[in-house]
């Protein structure tokens, strides 16, 4: 797989294989979720808003957005809560304000529960007003607020005086009376145009008093990350990093996969590639190693005692071509000798379906139909479980020479040539290397057709517990 495209075919049969494992690895990082928002208690956070009449630019609504968090206001809202030391850099933290569209600025405020946040941002927003007018010159003992409503006043007396001289003048009986009284008309809309012109010029008579729109509502869940958003993150997070581990695992593997690279690790030719029929249902039963102990169940639990990356055995042919490939690679095998003898058939402990090739080769080898003197017959073979971690094969007795069974995709250059060093310290020449590959079983045909599974029981070493995840 280290020089295959990732698909979604690859993922999806990781996590069909592995599905106990990131299940339980998802679990494990929900808990460590649920820690985590132990760590960090839950935070409530509403808002309130304040209304600022008038016309406005951007910039002096984030200039009153800033005002909005400034010490002073943050200091007057930790006193009127009854933390006097809580203002500055804590109460900054906690509270935030922005300006959005129609002129409000809304000011959030955050707390432990909903009542704290609740009365923060109310406090908040009702210091800002109070300070704001005060910066605007809205206090009532300011003069300058003072003078703009007396000048109204005045004109408010003097258009009245105008309509009373209107009045007393001569209604209309002489031009002069006439002209008096246009003229008065025309001093009175005069003056009302510039008070029209004051008002709009006037900021503070513009821009009135802000308006707190209402209490800020008590929020009902807490702000995020919440703790079952936490959970939530926690599993997916371990979750796909199991994913990406098991890709990146498969990515770096250094176990061979093709003939060529088995056969040049172990030093000698390739005699043949043979099938093991699995049923689909026992698959992972053909590939799991033999084994007993905790850690063997824990392992037989988790489903990582055999490999995921392996592909889904294809379809096979009859048990008579099966039977046909068995055969050649034993005639392959007996041209490569110079005369008829024993040979140890080497098997890696765990690789169960070299194991099940290897038996099937015995028994194939000692039906030879034609084991007469004119005839060489096929050699006769032993099997032996060789460990990878520690090789050791039996020394040269009955059998000289080693036939290396082996599936591929199992084991590393590095394993393979220990066990071809093994053999050479045993006084065995490998001569020869048989690739077992797994393929589905057909239905049995008829009761009376041998089958491939019915070897008979040989004495084979017992297995350690090992194979590849």
């Amino acid at each position: 797989m280290s020089d295959d495209t990732i698909r979604l075919v690859t993922i999806g049969r990781m996590i069909r294989r592995r599905w106990r494992l990131l299940t339980v690895l998802a679990v494990v990082g929900a808990l460590v979720g649920y820690g985590t928002s132990l760590l960090f208690p839950p935070r409530y956070t509403t808002s309130a808003s304040v209304l600022l009449p008038g016309a406005w630019e951007e910039r002096e609504l984030l200039t009153q957005a800033e005002i909005a968090t400034s010490s002073v206001v943050l200091d007057r809202v930790a006193a009127t809560l009854g933390r006097p030391g809580a203002g500055g850099s804590e109460l900054r933290d906690r509270v935030s304000a922005e300006a959005t569209d129609g002129n409000i600025i809304k000011i959030s405020g955050t707390a432990d529960t909903p009542e704290r946040a609740q009365r923060l941002s109310d406090q908040v927003a009702q210091q800002f007003v109070t300070f704001a007018a005060r910066l605007a010159g809205e206090d009532s003992e300011s003069e300058a607020s003072a003078r703009p409503e007396d000048l109204r006043k005045m004109v408010v007396r003097t258009s009245r005086r105008i309509t009373e001289l209107a009045d007393a003048a001569d209604p209309g009986r002489t031009v002069e009376s006439v002209q008096g009284r246009t003229e008065l008309e025309k001093l009175r809309i005069a003056l009302q145009e510039a008070m029209k012109k004051l008002d709009e010029a006037d900021p503070v008579t513009n821009k009135s008093t802000m308006v707190v729109m209402g209490p800020a509502a008590r929020p009902a869940g807490a702000a995020p990350p919440t703790r079952t958003q936490l959970i939530v993150a926690g599993a997916l997070l371990f979750f796909l990093l199991a994913v990406i581990g098991h890709l990146t695992a498969a990515r770096m593997s250094r176990r061979l996969r093709t003939e060529p690279e088995i056969a040049a690790a172990l030093g000698s030719a390739l005699l043949g590639t043979v099938d093991v029929p699995v049923d689909v249902p026992g698959e992972r039963r053909a590939h799991r190693p033999e084994g007993s102990g905790v850690r063997a169940r824990i392992r037989r639990l988790l489903g990582v005692d055999t490999r995921w990356d392996v592909p889904a055995p294809q379809a096979s042919g009859d048990e008579a071509s099966r039977h046909i490939r068995y055969r050649r690679v034993c005639a392959r095998l007996r041209d490569r000798l110079p005369a008829p003898r024993r040979l140890l058939v080497v098997v890696p402990e765990g690789d169960e379906i070299a194991r099940r090739a290897a038996e099937q080769l015995v028994a194939v080898s000692g039906g030879d139909p034609s084991p007469s003197a004119s005839t060489r017959g096929y050699p006769r073979l032993r099997v032996v479980a060789v460990s990878v971690s520690q090789p050791l094969v039996p020394d040269r007795g009955t059998e000289s020479g080693a036939l290396v069974v082996l599936s591929a995709g199992s084991w590393s250059a590095a394993e393979l040539a220990g066990i071809a060093e093994a053999c050479v310290d045993g006084k065995h020449e490998v001569v020869g290397i048989v690739v077992a590959g797994t393929v589905r079983a057909r239905p049995k045909r008829s009761a009376g057709t041998p089958s491939d599974d019915a070897t008979p029981a040989l004495a084979v070493p017992g297995h350690a517990t090992g194979g590849a995840v």
